[in-house]
């Protein structure tokens, strides 16, 4: 099916990044997603940055924003954000997150899983199809609700995808969310799938996804080569120090790849 993409908005940031909000047309939906492009266009396309939002927040969260625009400054690279199920420009109101789960355990957790990859990969190949992007290089950047997400997109990714980092997230949870939203086995199997470089982010003190669950998704990981990092905190505790292996985690595998 070929994707039709329609651009809403456009504006260059401080920096020289630009900034291009689009819908992508997938039969009767669309996909909302934001795209960040390098302050100085270079011969080819930019390597690409999926960036996952977490749990009740958007394509264009502050975190996420702010990522973007470090790639497109000091890297070189574009980012891509996409709005989750039920999140964002999805609905017509933000919805508590009590809403929101009970909606996504309601239709089906792997069919929301399956969709949401769906809905990644048509955007990728989309923007790829307009010359704006490299789609055969990749990475992945997502927390807590990112990584519930970008585990299943990161296995379907295969050889395009050059690393990750995942995190705030397991193979269990707590009473918080509700319980048709766990799919321990389904997680398990993609995490097996995925072989690229992976960077696993850990809040020691976590109280949504158990220490243990975190500990097995990062031993269920397929990549030979994988790393831990924790911190203490709870679970929406990031320090700068964390953000700043993230990007460099992600910099460095893009740039290996040339």
């Amino acid at each position: 099916m070929d994707e039709a993409i329609e651009w809403t908005d456009r504006r260059t940031l401080d920096g020289g990044t630009l900034e291009l909000g689009f819908r992508v047309a997938r039969g009767a939906s669309t996909v909302p997603g934001v795209l960040w492009l390098p302050p100085s266009h270079i011969s080819s396309p930019p390597r690409l940055v999926l960036l996952g939002h977490g749990g009740s927040g958007h394509k264009r969260s502050a975190r996420i924003a702010s990522l973007a625009c470090w790639f497109a400054s000091f890297a070189g690279l574009a980012s891509l954000a996409i709005d989750g199920p039920h999140h964002g420009d999805r609905v017509p109101s933000p919805l508590p997150a009590s809403e929101y789960q009970a909606r996504i355990a309601e239709e089906g957790i792997d069919v929301v899983l399956d969709r949401m990859a769906d809905d990644w990969q048509a955007t990728v190949n989309a923007l790829s199809t307009l010359g704006l992007v490299d789609a055969d290089n990749l990475a992945y950047l997502g927390m807590s609700m990112g990584t519930r997400f970008g585990i299943p997109l990161a296995a379907a990714l295969s050889g395009r995808l050059r690393c990750a980092v995942l995190g705030k997230f397991g193979l269990w949870q707590g009473p918080a969310l509700a319980k048709g939203m766990e799919a321990p086995e389904r997680i398990a199997t993609d995490a097996r799938r995925i072989t690229a470089p992976t960077l696993f982010h850990i809040q020691w003190h976590d109280e949504i996804f158990p220490r243990d669950g975190q500990l097995a998704l990062f031993d269920a990981l397929g990549a030979p080569d994988k790393q831990l990092i924790g911190y203490t905190g709870a679970h929406t505790d990031t320090k700068p120090v964390a953000t700043t292996l993230w990007r460099d985690f992600v910099s460095r595998h893009l740039a290996t790849h040339r």
